[in-house]
Order: structure tokens, then sequence, then C-alpha cells
């Protein structure tokens, strides 16, 4: 029997999670390039970047005196930078579910070599027994595995009065999921993420308890220039004010700050997360449907929203073709599995994302499922 390919293809093929798609109605010669070709440390550069700092608090409704700064290297930037130089204080907890976690994990007692590390684990569809986190110790975790495609569902385990400092690496989390500042301490992040801004550029968020550890503290091994949030035991409000270091990318700031202007527009932080769990909606509602498909996530409460990573009723090489087959259809784009989780999909549903991009992404699922499993 003939398998006829569906007619309706989605308007934007790009599910990709990271970078992902570029928000809807996105034109690049609408930019505000006005800082191309100015130094960055210019008034007019300094003002592009301050403006996304101030506009990135404001948006996130961060607690009074939270800061808000811009640093190279992409969230894994944002994270090496504040490891090595918030931690080797206390003891630390690790709480890792997947392939960034684990790499934490192995930065912290291979690379910074701490001694006093508890690692609390789990596979790739579980979350850890994180009743077990000490508040007295420093917190490093993922809020969302965008490998696995397990979140944690609240803050609830992390203590009100702890003792230690929360380091959250939120890449794929921020801007699509409730976060509750009042428990991070740090909380890092890259634009390319939810909000498909270009790559390149991280973000870090700092507590009033963060920045009186950085203030307090100093490590016991070197720190790259580029690692540097510090100068003479202050911090260097610089970095929180626009003067970042490193020399960014102003197109790409100019990018970050077209993506904010569209939250703003859509209603807020608030509008973007109900766009990513209606999109997330979406494909729970086809995978209870079809008995070939489903959610690496076991917990219904702790799928994520954004980066939604599925099992599929076929081997690997199957899904290699599967993949394959909708690339080729230019139906879906970049939505295998990440290298290290199990074989599957990691389809993107972060707020731009668009809900009838996915919809007329379902009968494309099915057609593949059927081509490949004949």
């Amino acid at each position: 029997m003939s398998n006829p390919a569906p007619l309706i293809k989605p308007a934007n093929p790009n599910f990709s999670s990271g970078p992902c798609a570029k928000r809807p109605g996105y034109d690049v010669n609408k930019l505000d390039i006005s800082t191309l070709g100015r130094s960055h440390r210019s008034a007019a550069g300094k003002d592009a970047l301050h403006k996304v700092i101030s506009d990135t608090a404001e948006l996130l409704q961060l607690p009074e005196g939270y800061r808000v700064g811009i640093v190279p290297a992409s969230d894994t930037g944002a994270m090496e930078m504040i490891m090595w130089s918030m931690l080797g204080a206390r003891p630390v907890d690790i709480c890792y579910w997947e392939s960034f976690g684990q790499g934490w994990f192995a930065d912290i007692t291979k690379q910074l070599k701490l001694q006093n590390v508890n690692p609390l684990s789990a596979d790739y569809g579980l979350l850890p027994d994180l009743s077990r986190v000490n508040p007295d110790n420093d917190l490093v975790f993922t809020w969302n595995g965008t490998t696995s495609g397990v979140k944690v569902e609240s803050g609830d385990f992390i203590a009100d009065n702890r003792r230690g400092l929360t380091i959250c690496d939120a890449t794929s989390a921020v801007f699509a999921m409730q976060m509750p500042w009042e428990k991070l301490d740090v909380t890092t992040f890259s634009w390319q993420k939810v909000l498909g801004g270009e790559g390149g550029h991280g973000v870090i968020i700092l507590s009033p308890r963060a920045v009186e550890r950085l203030e307090s503290y100093t490590p016991s091994w070197p720190l790259p220039k580029i690692f540097r949030l510090t100068a003479g035991g202050k911090l260097i409000e610089g970095i929180f004010k626009g003067a970042t270091i490193n020399t960014p990318s102003m197109l790409c700031v100019a990018d970050y700050q077209d993506a904010l202007n569209w939250v703003k527009e859509i209603g807020g932080v608030q509008a973007s997360i109900h766009k990513s769990l209606n999109n997330l909606a979406v494909l729970e509602a086809y995978v209870s449907q079809n008995s070939w498909i489903n959610f690496l996530a076991e917990n219904p409460a702790n799928r994520s929203n954004t980066s939604v990573c599925l099992s599929l009723d076929l081997d690997d090489t199957q899904i290699k073709q599967f993949i394959k087959l909708l690339a080729d259809n230019q139906a879906a784009y970049d939505i295998g599995a990440y290298k290290d989780a199990p074989s599957g999909l990691r389809i993107w549903c972060g707020s731009t994302v668009q809900e009838s991009d996915l919809t007329a992404l379902l009968p494309w699922l099915t057609w593949a499922y059927r081509e490949v499993s004949k």
C-alpha cells in the first residue's frame, strides 16, 4: 500500500534546540545596526549593551539587587567563569541527569579537582533524588536538561535558609519556564536558546549573596583574565552595566534586542512561557495517540517544554533514516537526539516556534514512521 507524503509542510521547519528558530516575523533587515562599526566602549556601544541588560532584568522581573552581565563563550563560558571564580569555598552538591550537567561534574572534579563533591545523578529520562541536596553546600545544577528533555518541576527542593549558593545552568529554561529567582544565586543562559539569538555570548545573573561570595572569596587557582569578575576584591561593576569582558558582537547584541522587543510585544515572559507550554501540548496530544513514540522523560511533571526528547519504536538505523527523510523533504531540520543521549528525536518547542508549524509537522512524523518501518 502506498504511503503518500502529507501535502502541507511547516512554514518554518527549523526545530533545532540551539541555535533555535528565530522569532515569528523575524527580518534581519529590520535590526537596529547603528552600532555596527562602532567601539563597544563608545557611548553608543555601551548604551546598546546597557539596554539589553536592563531590558533582560525588567522582563525577567528580577528581584532588587540582582545583576545581569554579558560574558563571552555562550552559556558554557558563563558557567565556566562562575565555577572557576566561586567554587571551593564550601562543599559542592552537583546534580546531573544528562550530558551538560555531567560535563560540569567532570570540570569540578577533574579540572578544578575539588575534593568535597557530592554527585546526585540519574539516567536519561529521570531526575536524581533532589531531597538529598544539602543546604550547607553549594549546589550546581541544570534547570532543564537540554539533551534529556527532563526539567525540575520547581525550586521547592532549594532551602530558603540555605548557607551555600545555588548555581543554575538555565540556558534552555530562561524565558520559557517559571524561575524562582529568590532561590537562585547564580543563573546562566545564552540568548541563542529560548530567544533564537545568535551565538557566542553568555548571560550571568547574580544575586547579592553571589556578589558577596565573589568579594569575600579568592580561589586557590589562577584565573585567566577572561574569567575575572572582581578586581581588588570588588565586583567589576562595569560588566553589569555594559562594559563587557572581551569584544562583543554588536550585531548579536542588536539581534538579542530584537528578540527582547518581541517578548515585550507579545506580553512579556508569561506570554513566552505560555507559548512554549502550548507547543508542548501539541506533542503531548500526538504522543498519547501513537504507541510507537514516547517521551524520554518518565514523569510528565518533569517534561521539558523546550527541548522535547522522544524515543521511537525503531532501531538506530531506522531512526537515522526517519530524521533524514524529514530533512530531505524540508519538513523538519535538526531534530535528532543529542550525540550522547539515547537514540530518538529532540524537537524544540520554545516560544519562537509556531504552534501551527508543530501541528503541520505531526502528519510528517506519522508518514516517516510508516516509511522506515515497512
